[in-house]
């Protein structure tokens, strides 16, 4: 019985979580990245990135396999907030196949993010941000 128990643990794949990545490594754990990555910009100082963690934290757990979600301190990866223009924390970035595709000021709540985020997560992808800039 132990065995079993032992077994069907095992072969449960872990549920994601939020990595950290920094200058040196955003290249390949963002830009090279599969599927959408949504990006924290967060600072230890920031209140409302605080805030904003558990509900990262569990996006990462429910959209395993379909978005990644990666934190970047800005105060410890300046070349990567400045390539972006990150002026304010937190601000949430999605990027796909290498670019950035849409970008969020500040915190708030998983319903709200999910709704922001539908066209990234249907799939829309890169024409979900566009018409924003559309006539």
């Amino acid at each position: 019985m132990d065995g079993d128990t032992r077994s069907t643990t095992t072969t449960a794949a872990p549920a994601a979580t939020v990595t950290e990545t920094s200058d040196a490594d955003f290249a390949a754990d963002v830009l090279a990245a599969g599927p959408p990555v949504l990006v924290q910009f967060t600072a230890v100082w920031c209140g409302p990135c605080r805030q904003l963690k558990p509900v990262l934290a569990a996006l990462a757990a429910e959209e395993a396999g379909r978005l990644r979600v990666v934190e970047i301190d800005v105060d410890h990866n300046p070349a990567t907030t400045i390539r972006y223009g990150v002026l304010a924390t937190p601000t949430l970035m999605v990027f796909q196949a290498g670019e950035p595709v849409k970008s969020l000021v500040g915190a708030r709540p998983k319903r709200r993010l999910r709704q922001e985020l539908a066209d990234v997560l249907d799939g829309a992808g890169v024409r979900g941000a566009v018409p924003d800039s559309a006539p």
